[in-house]
């Protein structure tokens, strides 16, 4: 324990260090040969793993991989794949999050329904059925600094003596369903057989990893948008159901709050920070505020100490019964009120009351794709 808070605060003094004096190279691969460095790492599983954890298996492959990446979402299936057609052949198969939760910005996290946190690993682990150790070195960083990795996925296969014998990618085709991670199956079907693997290194292809030098660069992208102006417009019956007509090429995200509705003013944020998500894609976010148009000052100030930079209307009617009618007709009238519709005016998801941050960032991602 002791150890682990001395390299946490060895790496918070780097980061500062960074900030001032520019940002530290990638550490390089292990090379082909070098022993698999120890590590003692958390799993999603509740278990603490070793190398020795693995300690019978003929083959160990680690793979380095992370919630939030689109490529490594796009391999979750074959790792899976590959990690249940080798079982009984003596592979064991490990993933490893090597990313620090807190130097991935929300901008970054368009393609994804949740972070790279240890508590979001144990919710992706336990939807997708992980068959494997998924290991959380996001705290220290120090196995994936021991490693190497230089995207996510990145795979290293380790022979029984623990010589590293493969390091490189799954397969090369990252659209799902184009390949089956025929790389390292054939470096995998060497190792068994006692062969030399055919192809020893290749190239990998993913995001890159989130060394925690990386944190000043998600203080940066936090400080710009606190800059971004904030801005509320009036909107009359006609406009608002145009508006909800959604005759654009986006996912549309309509919530609808006022500055006396509590759970209003406290979900807030959480769609600030949707918006930061998704805004980079086919996705707008807008907030309708229920209030008196002679209280358009106070929503506006509301609406600027939450940063909420989207786009935003205020009713121009005191006539709430229209507003209600021109959101939605299935709306009951009471706030906060949202709506999710497509493109054409399909509404996807409509909730009174507040929403669940993480099933409405699912439902999004779902929609928009968590692919390239």
């Amino acid at each position: 324990m002791a150890q682990s808070v001395l390299l946490k605060s060895f790496l918070l003094l780097y980061m500062l260090l960074l900030a001032a004096t520019g940002f530290a190279a990638d550490p390089k691969p292990l090379e082909i040969g070098a022993p698999a460095p120890d590590f003692s790492l958390p799993g999603t599983d509740g278990k603490t793993y070793t190398l020795k954890s693995f300690a019978d298996a003929k083959v160990l492959a680690i793979i380095f991989t992370c919630n939030h990446c689109p490529t490594a979402q796009a391999y979750e299936d074959r790792i899976i794949a590959l990690a249940k057609d080798y079982k009984d052949k003596g592979v064991a198969v490990v993933a490893v999050s090597p990313n620090d939760p807190e130097a991935v910005s929300l901008d970054e996290l368009g393609y994804s329904d949740m972070g790279d946190s240890f508590e979001e690993m144990k919710v992706r682990a336990k939807e997708k059925g992980y068959n494997f150790p998924y290991l959380y070195d996001g705290e220290t960083q120090k196995m994936s600094l021991a490693y190497g990795p230089a995207a996510t996925p990145h795979v290293f296969l380790f022979d029984q003596q623990r010589k590293l014998q493969y390091n490189g990618r799954l397969d090369g085709s990252e659209k799902p369903g184009s390949a089956n991670a025929e790389d390292t199956r054939k470096a995998l079907d060497a190792l068994l057989a006692g062969k030399p693997v055919p192809v020893a290194k290749t190239k990998t292809f993913g995001c890159s990893i989130k060394w925690a030098d990386k944190r000043v660069l998600a203080e940066r992208a936090r400080e710009q948008w606190a800059k971004e102006e904030v801005t509320l417009e009036l909107i009359d019956e006609p406009a608002l159901k145009a508006l909800l007509q959604n005759d654009t090429d986006k996912v549309r995200l309509v919530n609808v709050w006022a500055t006396w509705c509590g759970p209003c003013v406290q979900e807030l944020p959480d769609f600030v920070a949707i918006n930061r998500m998704y805004r980079n894609r086919d996705f707008e976010f807008i907030t309708i505020s229920a209030d008196k148009p002679d209280k358009k000052d106070k929503a506006l100030e509301a609406l600027k100490k939450l940063e909420a930079s989207n786009k935003n209307y205020l009713f121009n009617s005191e006539d709430k019964y229209k507003l209600i009618e021109a959101i939605d007709p299935e709306w009951q009238g009471a706030l906060p009120y949202t709506l999710l519709i497509e493109p054409g005016g399909k509404v996807l998801y409509r909730k009174q009351g507040s929403i669940v941050p993480s099933e409405m960032k699912k439902i999004i991602v779902e929609k928009i794709g968590r692919y390239y």
